[in-house]
């Protein structure tokens, strides 16, 4: 009877967050585009920021946009880069983290001062879409949209469509070990089961304040959100480098984002805590994106000095100290 009222209780806390957040980002739905969104190009940066599309293996648009930003001197060398994947929340597409977040500018930064390896960033648009007229050229979609259709059609092609894309256009350190993915809210959400669900793809892993389980719509697709535990078990059967967790105190999924940590912690899955002051808001998707970059490519990411950033896992670490 205890565990089902927790049950009961956690699934409140989950509605009652959900339903707060689209109450905050607004319910209409957005209008289709006549054109796709642009980026400002009196904005100058150190690399140079592509545009790609790429063809759908799944039901929904023929094609969608994402943008790709390649570090400076790609088109001098012939190097090859690790990649990292950063995923939208709600009321976003492939644009949300370079406008509101102004992430390329943090890349640039990181980059120059060495803290942050030369890394191609790619941003894609992970909204889900029916078909043609929904995508709208990558309109925008409204937080009760996003929520609510969700059912695991654009996740389970990720891979196939938009990393192998990638590394089929670009010189890329094609492997785990050279692949990271992060996201914020349902973009932290499809972090968490597009890496269970592909756990020989990615070796970093960036959850910022994740709403961990989906209100899920049927479709073919479903079963990408189903069996976490299982997939979970899989994947830290050779665990991540990385699996770094961030979350805001004010944050409405806080409580949620806790007792996933509980579990991870139960069963011995080694990864890293960050907990900030404030709440669901960009301010500290910024600052969690920044501290998750540094971590990139670095075996030895435990030595370094980040204040609040809490080890969960001693024995996981000590195994990468050997």
């Amino acid at each position: 009877m205890k565990t089902r009222s927790l049950r009961l209780f956690h699934k409140t806390i989950l509605l009652f967050g959900t339903l707060l957040l689209a109450t905050s980002c607004g319910v209409s739905r957005y209008k289709a585009n006549t054109q796709y969104p642009s980026i400002d190009a009196g904005i100058s940066y150190a690399g140079k920021l592509e545009e790609c599309f790429y063809d759908c293996s799944v039901s929904g648009p023929d094609q969608r946009r994402m943008y790709v930003y390649l570090p400076p001197g790609y088109h001098e060398d012939t190097d090859r880069y690790p990649v990292l994947y950063l995923l939208h929340g709600a009321r976003g597409n492939e644009l949300a983290w370079i406008q509101k977040g102004d992430i390329l500018h943090d890349i640039d930064s990181l980059t120059a001062t060495a803290k942050m390896k030369k890394t191609i960033v790619v941003f894609p648009n992970v909204n889900q879409y029916d078909n043609e007229k929904d995508f709208g050229k990558s309109r925008l979609k409204s937080a009760m949209e996003s929520f609510f259709e969700t059912d695991g059609t654009v996740e389970s092609a990720f891979v196939e469509d938009v990393v192998r894309t990638v590394d089929s256009l670009y010189r890329t350190k094609a492997d785990k070990g050279n692949r990271a993915i992060a996201g914020l809210s349902i973009g932290a959400m499809q972090t968490i089961y597009i890496s269970a669900n592909a756990p020989e793809t990615f070796d970093y892993i960036g959850i910022f304040s994740a709403m961990v389980h989906p209100v899920l719509r049927r479709s073919e697709y479903s079963s990408f959100y189903k069996g976490l535990k299982r997939k979970l078990a899989t994947q830290f059967e050779s665990p991540p480098d990385l699996y770094c967790i961030m979350v805001g105190k004010r944050d409405f999924y806080y409580p949620r984002m806790k007792c996933f940590c509980r579990y991870l912690e139960k069963k011995g899955y080694p990864f890293e805590l960050y907990v900030s002051n404030g709440g669901h808001q960009w301010y500290n998707w910024e600052e969690y994106a920044n501290i998750f970059m540094q971590c990139l490519w670095k075996k030895d990411f435990f030595t370094m000095d980040i204040p609040g950033l809490l080890l969960q896992s001693p024995p996981h670490r000590a195994r990468r100290q050997e």
